[in-house]
């Protein structure tokens, strides 16, 4: 049996005071509760900047401009295997209040305060790298 790969795309979102958004995974889906950067599952037929800019929206009801890509990693889970693409973003609109439609919780926090959150491996990777990025 072949395994799964799986595109994913995350939004490396600041603000004003070097404060960047992460959100909670809802309860009842895969990896629960721990916290990662926006973003989701490029679908067939999208390029990386569209499908970042759906699920924000859908899942925040934000509008964002897609910038470059600032990281790339790959891992492996039990069953699967994740291609994850960081990239900059910027609120189209800065006031934009943030929707949990499809996110459980979320945060603005500072680099040195995302140790305090649990993230997913796969995002902890990409945590180790943008820390890189920041020094």
């Amino acid at each position: 049996m072949s395994r799964r790969h799986i595109r994913v795309v995350g939004a490396m979102l600041e603000k004003q005071g070097g404060r960047y958004l992460i959100t909670q995974r809802p309860p009842t889906a895969s990896l629960p509760l721990l916290w990662e950067f926006p973003g989701g599952r490029v679908q067939e037929g999208e390029s990386d900047p569209q499908a970042l800019a759906r699920e924000l929206m859908e899942e925040m009801g934000i509008d964002v401009e897609v910038l470059e890509e600032v990281m790339h990693t790959q891992h492996e889970y039990p069953h699967y295997d994740i291609d994850f693409r960081v990239y900059r973003c910027r609120l189209r609109s800065p006031e934009s209040a943030i929707k949990h439609l499809r996110v459980h919780d979320h945060r603005w926090v500072t680099l040195s305060e995302m140790s305090q959150y649990k993230f997913p491996d796969a995002d902890a990777r990409t945590l180790e790298k943008l820390l890189d990025l920041d020094h």
